[in-house]
């Protein structure tokens, strides 16, 4: 998939270097109605262990942690082996249980890009994080 010809994938890339994401309000940010939005999320970080991944069919999610580093699992979504239940349409999600055994981190500001063959992990480490994860529609 070449991402740069997917306009909302590049309206994304302007807005994160263009806009303090501290300043957004927690939960969900229009950008272009469901074509491009920014949810702010308040969680804790949790252990790989406990970490599941997750894959999505109709979006391609840009992760940026605000407040503190972040680590997350990655596995091609082909590989993955042990999904838990089917992939929910409506909130376009699916879930699967295969260890996190590859992890790759980024600092606060840093954004990282799960396109929908990539299962990913989030929300690796210690204490609490502000984070900011956008959906992108798949065109």
């Amino acid at each position: 998939m070449d991402l740069n010809s997917n306009k909302y994938y590049v309206m994304a890339l302007d807005y994160i270097k263009s806009h303090d994401l501290n300043s957004l309000a927690k939960g969900r940010n229009d950008i272009d109605g469901d074509n491009l939005y920014v949810n702010i999320i308040e969680t804790n970080l949790k252990t790989r262990e406990e970490a599941k991944f997750e894959a999505h069919d109709q979006y391609i999610d840009i992760q940026v942690p605000i407040s503190c580093g972040e680590s997350y699992g990655v596995k091609a979504r082909g590989l993955c082996t042990k999904p838990v239940g089917e992939m929910n349409v409506e909130q376009d999600y699916i879930l699967y249980d295969d260890a996190v055994e590859e992890v790759v981190s980024r600092n606060a500001g840093e954004y990282i890009v799960f396109e929908p063959d990539t299962a990913h992990a989030p929300c690796i480490g210690e204490g609490p994080i502000r984070k900011a994860v956008f959906k992108v529609k798949v065109v």
